[in-house]
C-alpha cells in the first residue's frame, strides 16, 4: 500500500504514532519573503494564469508589504493579490497598478501564525522561556505580544513565567517567584488589557535577574536520591519524640536546640547516614546566592571546628 499526504501541522502532532513511525517525513520549509515575492511578480505578469491581464503591475511598497503579511505563506500571499487586483481594477480612470492601501485593503488585519495546541505553541513558549534565561528582555515581549495576539490565554503564559523563576532565577533573586506570582494575581484582579500589563512587567523582571538553576539541580538530584536509596532512617536525634516509649528507645537523644548554641549554629547532621557529606544545593557568585554562599561556607567551617573539639 502506498500512503501519501501533506500537512501544514507538524506530523508530530497531526499523525498517529504507529503510522508516523513507517512513514518518510519530508519536511518542507516556510517561503522566505524574497521567495514570496518572485511568486507575486510571477502572478502580476503572467496573463494566461496569472492576474497580468487585469492589472499593469505592483508597486514595490505593495510587494514588500504582502510578502511580509503572507507569513511564508504562497497561498495566502496569492489569495490576498487577487483580492487587491480586484480593488485596483476599480479605479478606472486611475493606474491599475496595485498600490500599499490595495494591500492594506485587502488584508485587512494580518493573522499571525499561531496555533494554541501545535508546534507553533510550543515553539513559541520555548522561545519565550530562553530569551528570558538569556538575559534579552526585548525577545522576551515580543514572544509574550505574539503569543497574546495569536490568542494564547494570558494565564498560561503567566504560569510559565512563574515556573522561569522558580527554576531559572530561584535563590539568587528570590523576589522573582514573588513578582511572577503576582502578576497571576494582578492580572485575575484586572483582567485584559490592563492585567497583560503585570505579566509584562514580570518577563522583563525575570530577563533582567540575575540566574541560577542551582535550586532546580539541587532538588532534582536529592529526589535521585531518595528514589535510588529508598526508605533511610531518620537520624534518631532529630526524630520527634511524642511518646515516652519514643524517649525511652532514644528518639531525640542528643538533638541540639540550635537557637542554644553559639551564633544559633549547632553543626549537626541532619542527613540519613547514608548520606552525611552530600552535598545537593551549590549556589553561584549571582545575586543573593553570592551572599548564600558565603554563609553556606560560614557554616561549614564552624562545623568543622566543633567536630574538632
Amino acid at each position: 500500500m502506498l500512503f501519501v499526504g501533506a500537512t501544514t501541522e507538524n506530523p508530530s502532532f497531526e499523525v498517529n504514532s504507529p503510522l508516523l513511525s513507517r512513514s518518510r517525513v519530508l519536511v518542507l520549509n516556510t517561503l522566505t519573503d524574497n521567495d514570496l515575492r518572485t511568486i507575486v511578480k510571477a502572478a502580476v505578469a503572467d496573463k494566461t494564469r496569472g492576474i497580468g491581464g487585469e492589472v499593469e503591475g505592483i508597486d514595490e511598497n505593495a510587494l514588500d508589504s504582502l510578502a511580509s503579511f503572507a507569513g511564508g505563506d504562497a497561498r495566502k500571499a496569492l489569495n490576498t493579490l487577487e483580492q487587491a487586483a480586484v480593488y485596483a481594477k476599480s479605479r478606472r480612470k486611475k493606474s491599475r497598478i496595485i498600490t500599499l492601501r490595495d494591500i492594506e485593503t485587502a488584508a485587512q488585519q494580518k493573522t499571525l501564525v499561531y496555533d494554541r495546541a501545535g508546534e507553533e505553541h510550543f515553539n513559541i513558549i520555548s522561545a519565550l522561556h530562553k530569551s528570558m534565561r538569556g538575559s534579552d528582555p526585548d525577545a522576551a515581549l515580543y514572544w509574550f505580544a505574539r503569543m497574546l495576539e495569536g490568542g494564547e490565554d494570558p494565564l498560561y503564559i503567566a504560569r510559565r513565567v512563574v515556573r522561569f523563576a522558580a527554576e531559572d532565577v530561584g535563590t539568587a533573586d528570590p523576589h522573582a517567584l514573588m513578582l511572577a506570582q503576582t502578576a497571576v494575581e494582578t492580572f485575575r484582579f484586572l483582567g485584559p488589557p490592563e492585567g497583560e500589563l503585570a505579566i509584562a512587567e514580570a518577563i522583563v523582571y525575570c530577563a533582567t535577574a540575575p540566574k541560577s538553576n542551582s535550586v532546580y539541580a539541587a532538588y532534582n538530584a536529592a529526589r535521585a536520591d531518595a528514589r535510588r536509596h529508598g526508605a533511610l532512617p531518620v537520624p534518631l536525634h532529630i526524630r520527634n519524640a511524642p511518646t515516652r516509649l519514643m524517649k525511652d528507645i532514644g528518639y531525640g537523644d542528643g538533638y541540639a536546640y540550635d537557637h542554644d548554641s553559639e551564633d544559633h549554629y549547632s553543626g549537626q547532621e541532619h542527613l540519613p547516614y547514608k548520606l552525611i557529606g552530600t552535598v545537593y544545593y551549590r549556589p553561584t557568585n549571582f545575586g543573593l546566592e553570592k551572599t548564600i554562599a558565603e554563609r553556606m561556607k560560614w557554616w561549614e567551617e564552624r562545623k568543622k571546628e566543633r567536630k574538632g573539639k
